[in-house]
């Protein structure tokens, strides 16, 4: 393993810092966050023909820059240190590798060139609060019916009577980016009892009986939307087979087993997406922090040079330093995404929480700068956490604790 960086990473960083340095500072987060899409469009459209970054990890043959997903957790610790409102990591780290493994040839030609380009967004809606069960960070995402299930909630699909495509109903509450995506990749529950499986389905904007409203949240950087969806026309993502009278699938993957392969492959490189994007935020906080209390004086001297403040920043800085350090080497090794994230966020919320003590009275007041990352903290660990499932679930992965062991600890 070479842990050094290459020029064009180097290249990256050093291009995404400087724009963002520019476009990107926290009265111009707070401005983006309240326009009607909750991001730039202008600094997006930028972005993503300037640097590709929609498409990083997009392959070349469909109009990607062909780097791996661990170039775009390089640049997301960029993104995360200017707390850049964007569609990024719901078009870029969660549906782009979505369809690149599910979709058919013909879904992939259409739909992941203008996604590397910039110019169509995508949201994955997944029912319910269960974004982390969905992408297996907090559990077996082939445990338990989160997509609905057959029950009451959560999104149903059958097969439209023509034989002409999918029609799904129902809502979820929580999507990222869903009101302002050009296109919705909506986990779905088909099959009734028998057959039960979750499949996901594309569905466009503009397609009738869908209503997107956006939602009041903790975090604005991280927009999210109530999708209902009441009798909506959708197309099955890839091809598994024939459907029956019912809706039934035959053939290939019938029992929707591969959806949820590639939902947790999503998830674990995501894990590793975010965990930068945490640290980036992490170090941020940070470096504003050490600013402040260098120029702050308290009887007759800066607050900095107290002991006990310098503990304390000391403490965090190796924070950081370990969590940046778990954060890489989840994007080289995505497998240890779970843990590095779990470390990120854990990191994220503490530096936050002390940014805020240490900038005194004035940092306790909601409209400081501090409280956008302590935002960004605690809604990301309610997203993708909490942080003690995150590292029980990588736990129960590699097996470190046996049944007699778990026995012996209750």
């Amino acid at each position: 393993m070479d842990a050094a960086f290459t020029a064009e990473q180097d290249e990256i960083r050093r291009t995404l810092r400087e724009i963002l340095g520019k476009r990107c500072g926290p009265d111009e987060v707070k401005a983006a966050v309240r326009t009607a899409e909750g991001y730039d469009r202008e600094l997006w459209q930028q972005l993503a023909q300037q640097l590709g970054l929609p498409g990083i990890a997009v392959a070349e043959e469909y109009g990607g820059v062909g780097c791996t997903p661990a170039d775009l957790a390089l640049a997301c610790e960029e993104t995360g240190r200017a707390l850049l409102p964007s569609p990024l990591l719901a078009t870029a780290a969660l549906c782009a590798p979505l369809i690149t493994a599910l979709g058919t040839p013909a879904q992939r030609s259409a739909l992941l060139p203008p996604l590397a380009a910039g110019t169509l967004t995508a949201a994955l809606a997944v029912p319910g609060p269960a974004l982390a069960t969905a992408l297996g960070l907090t559990g077996d995402n082939a445990a338990g019916p989160w997509s609905g299930g057959g029950r009451a909630g959560g999104v149903q699909a059958r097969a439209a009577e023509d034989g002409a495509g999918w029609r799904l109903y129902g809502e979820v509450p929580q999507v990222l980016d869903g009101h302002s995506a050009g296109l919705l990749l909506v986990a779905a529950h088909t099959g009734g009892f028998a057959r039960s499986r979750t499949l996901l389905f594309l569905v466009r904007q503009d397609a009738p009986g869908l209503v997107a409203s956006r939602q009041t949240t903790l975090d604005e950087t991280r927009p999210q939307a109530r999708i209902e969806l009441r009798d909506v026309s959708a197309e099955l993502l890839g091809d598994r087979g024939d459907r029956g009278d019912h809706g039934d699938l035959d053939g290939g993957e019938a029992d929707g087993s591969e959806v949820l392969a590639a939902l947790a492959a999503t998830g674990r490189t995501a894990s590793a997406v975010l965990a930068a994007e945490a640290v980036g935020a992490a170090a941020q906080a940070l470096a504003r922090t050490v600013d402040y209390v260098q120029q702050r004086e308290q009887f007759g001297r800066a607050v900095g040079s107290f002991q006990a403040v310098k503990h304390r920043l000391a403490d965090l800085y190796v924070r950081v330093q370990a969590a940046r350090s778990a954060a890489y080497y989840a994007a080289w090794d995505p497998e240890q995404g779970g843990l590095a994230l779990a470390q990120a966020l854990e990191t994220l919320r503490v530096t936050a929480g002390e940014a805020i003590q240490l900038h005194g009275g004035i940092g306790f007041t909601w409209e400081h700068d501090a409280h956008l990352y302590f935002k960004r903290a605690a809604a990301d660990e309610l997203l993708f956490g909490p942080v003690h499932r995150l590292r029980a679930h990588a736990a129960d992965r590699a097996d470190l604790f046996t049944p007699q062991s778990r026995k012996v600890a209750v």
